[in-house]
């Protein structure tokens, strides 16, 4: 038998291709949860988290922000792989994964495609390489006017990276929603900008500008399905590993 995969959310948008995806690599869909008590054709619908993670090997989630510590708790209990792709968490959601990954092994990541994974990568070394006091670090990013959380979380992963790079606090370095007299901007701050609209699935750039030159860096998703094939792909890769907190950079090889 195939990974037992589980999809939380499995009638939404991104749920319904985690459903295709699973199925297109191979592993078992046993069936997911929804809020609208509704999935895909022929998917079996659990009664909640608990006694999805309790049939599955892996259950991935792209659910929202609110449903993070309950389907922790239930994780944990049933020691289950939880491949976690919800962004704009907050500190005590955050702190849940973490309390999970010690009972049960999580592959967290605010971006699962393998290209926003290798740009992240990028983005560390570059800013390693680019002292903070020459070359001003700015993301911006795009996303489809339904998003609710802004910066997205990858923006957020790229500034992490940039400042894991540099060797800073990313907390004290982080400056988003400009407005008015703001003053000159702080050396070695990074800056965010977030544009919603339309039904742009994801646009990301990161630019270093000094005095003599820009770089940039961006990636571009057309498709939900280049986050949900890499989704799948650290779920396979998750199937039988120990408790703890993975990256997609651990998927792919890249730590």
């Amino acid at each position: 038998m195939g990974t037992r995969i589980g999809i939380a959310g499995i009638d939404g948008r991104m749920g319904r291709v985690l459903a295709e995806e699973a199925v297109a690599a191979g592993a078992t869909l046993v069936g997911g949860i929804d809020r609208t008590g509704k999935g895909p054709q022929g998917a079996a619908l659990f009664a909640d988290i608990a006694a999805l993670a309790a049939a599955c090997d892996v259950v991935v989630d792209f659910t929202h922000a609110s449903s993070v510590a309950g389907h922790a708790a239930a994780i944990a209990a049933a020691g289950t792989g939880w491949v976690l792709g919800t962004t704009g968490l907050s500190a005590e959601q955050e702190a849940a994964v973490t309390a999970a990954s010690a009972s049960a092994p999580v592959a967290y990541a605010p971006n699962f495609s393998p290209g926003v994974t290798l740009l992240m990568a990028l983005a560390e070394r570059m800013a390693a390489a680019l002292p903070p006091e020459q070359y001003d670090a700015e993301i911006v990013e795009m996303h489809h006017r339904q998003k609710v959380d802004a910066p997205s979380g990858t923006a957020i992963g790229l500034g992490q990276a940039v400042a894991r790079g540099r060797g800073q606090d990313f907390a004290s370095v982080r400056e988003a929603g400009r407005e008015g007299h703001t003053g000159a901007r702080r050396a070695g701050a990074i800056g965010f900008a977030a544009l919603r609209g339309g039904q742009v699935v994801g646009e990301h750039t990161l630019l270093f500008a000094s005095g003599d030159e820009h770089i940039a860096l961006t990636h571009r998703a057309f498709d939900r399905r280049a986050f949900a094939s890499g989704a799948i792909r650290a779920a396979l890769w998750l199937k039988g590993r120990p408790p703890g907190l993975y990256t997609m950079r651990d998927v792919l090889g890249l730590v």
